[in-house]
């Protein structure tokens, strides 16, 4: 019998979306339609630091998960960081950093690692130390950078497919073994309208007259962020499944063997259909 798959949870719980995200993930436990257990949630935020991230702390002691939080913030102010000063991801503050909050979990043994909404630089000692995955707005070999930057980039490539996917987490953002990804067209009804609006401008001058204002940029954002919770899901089923884990640094599937990458798109479109079902 396959054991339980345990998840560690790193969030700075700073939004809505983050309250959500664990909403969901907590929701699909519960409802029994993935087998996993949330074993601990760690917040680098303190109770009263800020309206978002007290809410966020307040749903983990609803939820009666045991809850770890160390404040980045404070740590900052105490060692004399001031951000972006030392904002290097191999910065020496870091790996301090990093120590204090890997001492704090010690007793905790999570098989994965999900990093929601954790806006923080995760430093290599602490990456070799636990799996941990996180989610970036785009197809494997796709742009880098913030969502925002992903799509300006989509839009100056006249890109034709983008995606979601899971990573592991690096010290060099966004680089990390791909884990699992699904893909999109952005082709088709009512994308190519949009294109060729955009024939012979320039992307600098869509950001001045329209920017995220624009409508293909707001088609793009809206279909990636469709597949987001979906991938989450979808991934983390997989791991409790044992359709895919991860060894060494390296991402292997149900037999063993190394993928660059578990393609979940035909799981993460059924998923949209079924939603869309009235």
């Amino acid at each position: 019998m396959r054991a339980m798959l345990r998840l560690g949870w790193f969030s700075t719980g700073r939004d809505e979306a983050a309250l959500d995200l664990l909403k969901t993930v907590w929701e699909a436990i519960q409802g029994g339609e993935i087998e996993a257990k949330i074993s601990f949630v760690f917040c680098n935020r303190k109770p009263g630091e800020a309206a978002a991230s007290d809410a966020f702390i307040r749903l983990v002691g609803d939820y009666g998960v045991p809850l770890i939080t160390f404040s980045t913030r404070r740590f900052q102010r105490e060692k004399g960081i001031s951000t972006p000063h030392d904002s290097s991801p191999r910065a020496p503050w870091r790996l301090e950093h990093d120590r204090e909050v890997m001492r704090l979990l010690q007793g905790y043994s999570p098989d994965l690692c999900l990093l929601a909404g954790y806006m923080h630089i995760v430093g290599e000692e602490m990456c070799q130390r636990y799996n941990m995955i996180n989610l970036h707005p785009a197809a494997p070999g796709g742009p880098t950078g913030s969502w925002q930057q992903v799509i300006w980039r989509l839009m100056e490539d006249r890109a034709s497919r983008s995606g979601v996917m899971m990573h592991l987490a690096t010290p060099e953002l966004d680089r990390g073994p791909v884990v699992t990804y699904c893909t999109y067209s952005l082709r088709g009804e009512p994308f190519d309208g949009y294109w060729r609006e955009m024939e012979g401008v320039s992307i600098p001058e869509i950001k001045r007259q329209e920017g995220e204002a624009n409508p293909l940029f707001r088609l793009i954002r809206q279909h990636g962020l469709a597949r987001e919770f979906p991938l989450i899901l979808a991934t983390i089923r997989a791991f409790a499944q044992g359709r895919v884990r991860i060894e060494e640094g390296k991402v292997l599937d149900s037999r063993g063997n190394p993928v660059a990458g578990y393609d979940l798109t035909e799981d993460i479109e059924s998923q949209l259909r079924d939603k869309a079902t009235p």
